[in-house]
């Protein structure tokens, strides 16, 4: 395993637009909350699963992603961080597309 690895991919439905910011340098940037939901083999046995996932959005690709309907499925891929100021981890979207 590469230790500086850092992707993830996930299916996942857009609940929730905050709306578009603008960070201090002038780059757009979008607050949203994905949530997902499936089946996975774990320990030999079926399990679902479910997460609610805190997103955020850059540049031209945010300006996309606010234009997306709420309810709208998608697979988003990119890294997880925590904030500065934070304690949860949030997911960098760097890019999305429809299955």
């Amino acid at each position: 395993m590469n230790p500086s690895a850092n992707q993830l991919e996930l299916t996942a439905c857009i609940v929730e637009v905050n709306p578009l910011r603008y960070t201090p340098a002038g780059l757009p940037a979008l607050d949203i909350r994905l949530e997902h939901e499936s089946s996975v083999q774990e320990a030999g046995q079926e399990r679902m699963v479910a997460a609610v996932v805190k997103a955020v959005a850059f540049g031209a690709l945010a300006e996309r992603l606010a234009k997306q309907a709420i309810g709208s499925v998608w697979r988003f891929s990119g890294f997880v961080a925590t904030p500065r100021n934070g304690k949860n981890l949030v997911f960098h979207i760097q890019e999305f597309s429809q299955d």
